[in-house]
């Protein structure tokens, strides 16, 4: 690079930028996103990052959040669309460059898709995007017909005055781009909404993906492009020994053969070509630091731990304390469980793959990215440039789950690693077979709960002890926790349950384990939901109690009304008995800001379970788009009844078992139940949707079996496969 470099690597220009927007002196420097933003020629219209006025008379909504399926797209349009007053019938989706200044998540504090927070941190951003264009549409309007502003009335997208004077967005796109933008455009009362909450927000991808045209990874094919495939170590923590690079080389179309960070590279003209050289390389792996329990030795060992039976000098932290501790150890009669679950992988439809081209200082990523900063900063690091310098054009994925949202971009660093050994510009496409993810990727954590409750002379619980014992998720991390790590206790900690309980002991433990793990859709809520609503299921019966009267009544004392309305409404929807032959059970849980309750039939088919109807109400906030809220519903109860039912992955000596869909079973059509949405009316801002679904079927299922049966469940899954 010709420019001149400050000791931090960025210009002296992008410093003093970075000062001036954080309003700050040159010697407090870069805000987080200017920084990873440093060397960026993203380019802004008149109209701010987010819309574009096209001259056929589209409007083009700018989204800075990857779409992988869970339809954000489209609400994201709406947000805009409805305080601009467009045509939604002409409103059109791109997705945004990445840059984390101008298209950063305010939830998260990078350009990055997770969180369940791509409506909700956009909500007051996009509606005064949209609402400041519109400003400036009407202001064109009004100077050019000489009448007052107020006077003009916007509809789908044209402007008119009660003279007869009409105008289109594309008639004065001119005019109104040279309109100062408000610095506080008025938003529109929620109660004229016209868009908003209606179900005409449905999928702007729904054409592409129905007729082949929507892009993926897999179909960017680029001049001179290579494929490469990397040899990982059978077990995490293994390293390259040797290899035979010439039997590989001898493979026809194989290019080259070389070691990186993390295995083997081929590099091949074609993905077969890669796949054969592949497995003619013969590597030989240092496993001396290996990873090489068995998950049934880790389970165990977690369990020692939550029982106090393990090490004692594990380091141990408070999610909550309230009362005296003692008293949570003590008691009789007590009520004791312990909850264990298994590692989970992603399972995505689509497996990880990028394309990547590095030439000299700057670099090109093309791939459903979910962390484009993550990646940005990944790859500049690997090549030595600004983040800013590396291009990310992000495509449609076929799902993620959190699974391409890694702290190290570990398939993407792999893909520019690849790309800058093979060098001169040219495109290197990686590719990770179905095989590869599920071996060799990231995991939901192996989790094991311990439990001890005791009760009131009213059946309510008096003092509650827990124990939780994970792996951290967030070790490590460029974005480390405040405190304990939330991704392992969220659910519980914030429990009602525990706030209506007098006396709290709830610490957690985090093992060293050489197993990566990462967050998985729900994150901690995948096992804290399970276990809080399957406790509470058999403490109302060991009180006696009704479950759902008995849930009333400590939301009542926790003042937890968002819970007690999203219960009522879906045990209102489900009528007063269950359909013949089944059997009802009841879970509620809050994540991402919503709070879920499901009313789930149940019964058994061979032994085994099945689950037919299930009704779900949702306190989400503000329903941008109820259609994708029923649809986030129905795919995340599946999602977690799968995981429910059948998820696992287990090691031998350090090894993963499961390698596809025929060792790692997952929920098949016909076992999908038939799943009804209810939504709680609510004026507050949208909260998270993507994810809430997911954990609250699992407990819902096992309170379901405990009454059919009255053996409570201690273990996902349900149907274990080994």
């Amino acid at each position: 690079m010709n420019r001149p470099l400050d000791r931090n690597g960025f210009s002296r220009r992008e410093v003093v930028v970075g000062a001036v927007v954080v309003g700050g002196a040159l010697s407090v420097g870069c805000s987080p996103a200017d920084l990873m933003s440093a060397g960026s020629k993203v380019e802004v219209g008149a109209f701010g990052p987010f819309i574009r006025f096209e001259p056929d008379g589209f409007v083009t909504v700018i989204s800075k959040h990857v779409e992988f399926g869970q339809g954000s797209h489209a609400g994201l349009a709406a947000i805009v669309a409805e305080e601009l007053d467009a045509d939604w019938t002409k409103v059109r989706v791109e997705q945004s460059p990445a840059n984390a200044k101008l298209y950063g998540n305010g939830a998260l504090g990078a350009q990055l898709t997770g969180g369940s927070s791509a409506i909700s941190n956009s909500w007051e951003q996009l509606r005064k995007a949209g609402a400041g264009a519109r400003a400036m549409f009407v202001e064109a309007a009004a100077n050019r017909w000489n009448v007052p502003a107020g006077e003009i009335v916007v509809r789908d997208g044209v402007l008119t005055h009660a003279s007869g004077k009409t105008a289109a967005f594309a008639d004065l796109m001119a005019d109104a781009a040279k309109v100062t933008p408000p610095a506080s455009p008025a938003l529109k009362d929620p109660k004229t909404f016209t868009l908003i909450g209606t179900d005409r927000v449905r999928r702007k991808d729904a054409q592409a993906k129905s007729d082949g045209s929507a892009r993926y990874t897999q179909d960017v094919h680029l001049p001179d492009m290579l494929t490469a495939m990397v040899a990982h170590a059978p077990r995490f923590g293994g390293k390259v020994e040797g290899f035979d690079a010439d039997a590989a080389r001898k493979v026809a179309g194989v290019v080259d053969v070389f070691e990186i960070p993390t295995g083997v590279a081929v590099v091949a003209r074609s993905t077969w070509a890669a796949r054969l050289g592949r497995e003619a390389l013969n590597v030989r792996w240092d496993e001396g630091k290996a990873e090489k329990r068995g998950s049934a030795e880790i389970a165990v060992a977690f369990r020692d731990l939550a029982t106090g039976q393990g090490a004692t000098d594990q380091k141990w932290e408070s999610f909550g304390a309230k009362g005296d501790a003692a008293a949570a150890a003590g008691g009789s009669d007590a009520f004791e469980a312990v909850y264990e679950f298994p590692y989970l992988a992603h399972a995505t439809m689509e497996p990880m793959n990028c394309v990547a081209i590095v030439d000299g200082s700057h670099v090109r990523l093309v791939h459903g990215s979910q962390g484009q900063t993550l990646d940005q900063l990944n790859a500049a690091k690997i090549v030595g440039t600004l983040p800013g310098s590396v291009e990310v054009e992000t495509l449609f994925a076929g799902g993620s789950f959190g699974r391409r949202a890694t702290f190290t971009s570990d398939y993407v660093a792999e893909c520019v690693h690849v790309a800058k050994k093979v060098g001169g510009g040219k495109p290197v496409k990686l590719v990770w077979t179905r095989e590869d993810d599920m071996r060799a990727g990231y995991y939901r954590p192996l989790v094991v709960h311990a439990v001890r409750v005791t009760l009131d002379k009213d059946g309510l619980p008096a003092t509650w002890r827990h124990r939780i014992v994970s792996q951290s998720i967030m070790k490590d991390s460029p974005m480390p926790s405040k405190g304990v790590d939330q991704t392992a206790v969220e659910g519980a900690m914030d429990s009602p349950y525990l706030k209506a309980t007098p006396v709290v002991d709830a610490q957690v433990a985090f093992p060293e384990v050489g197993v990566p793990v990462l967050w998985w859709r729900s994150v901690g809520a995948t096992h804290t939901a399970f276990v809080m609503e399957h406790t509470i299921e058999q403490l109302a019966r060991k009180a006696g109690k009704d479950p759902v009267e008995y849930r009333r009544a400590l939301y009542a004392k926790a003042g937890a009304n968002r819970h007690l309305a999203a219960l009522d409404l879906a045990v209102e929807k489900a009528g007063p008995t269950a359909s013949a032959g089944w059997t009802r059970g009841v879970a509620v849980h809050e994540s991402f800001g919503s709070v879920v309750a499901q009313v789930a039939e149940v019964k058994l088919v061979d032994g085994a379970p099945r689950v037919g109807r299930v009704v779900t109400a949702i306190d989400c906030g503000t329903a941008v788009s109820p259609d994708q809220i029923a649809a986030q519903m129905e795919g995340g109860t599946c999602y977690g009844l799968s995981a429910t039912l059948y998820g696992e992955i287990t090691l031998t000596e350090g090894a993963v078992d499961q390698s596809n869909f025929d060792t790692y079973r997952v929920l098949r059509i016909g076992e999908a139940p038939a799943v009804e949405t209810h939504i709680v009316p609510s004026a507050a801002p949208p909260s998270g949707v993507g994810e809430p679904g997911t954990p609250v079927i699992g407990p819902a299922v096992a309170n379901a079996l405990l009454a059919l049966s009255g053996q409570p469940t201690a273990r996902l899954p349900l149907v274990r496969s080994v």
